[in-house]
């Protein structure tokens, strides 16, 4: 088997809504989009958001590895996201992970490369 393409899919209450949040907070691009679904690409990665959800909270599994995590957490509250676990310095480094949420409740972790 050859696989053409990897994307994991989320789902929001507002699609819109949510694809503009993986804009703002992360400089996701467009590449697909058509009444039911939008594809995302992100630093080589493909986020598919599917109209419909609930808007529940829901674990994810994504993982956004950034420079700066709690610029990055700021950012994330700053476009309507929200971060119930701050991120902390730990061991005497910089914080290396905030668990997070987009606007649709679908939660995500910003995590730091670690020395």
């Amino acid at each position: 088997m050859q696989v053409e393409k990897l994307k994991y899919t989320i789902w929001a209450a507002d699609a819109e809504r949510a694809a503009h949040f993986y804009q703002t907070v992360f400089g996701a691009e467009v590449v697909r989009k058509n009444p039911h679904i939008i594809e995302l690409s992100v630093a080589g990665g493909l986020i598919a958001i599917h109209g419909g959800g609930e808007g529940k909270t829901t674990w994810t599994g994504l993982s956004f590895q950034v420079a700066d995590v709690v610029a990055a957490a700021a950012e994330v509250i700053a476009d309507g996201g929200k971060c119930e676990r701050e991120p902390q310095p730990e061991d005497g480094e910089p914080p290396h992970l905030a668990m997070c949420e987009d606007t649709d409740g679908n939660q995500i972790m910003l995590t730091r490369a670690r020395s």
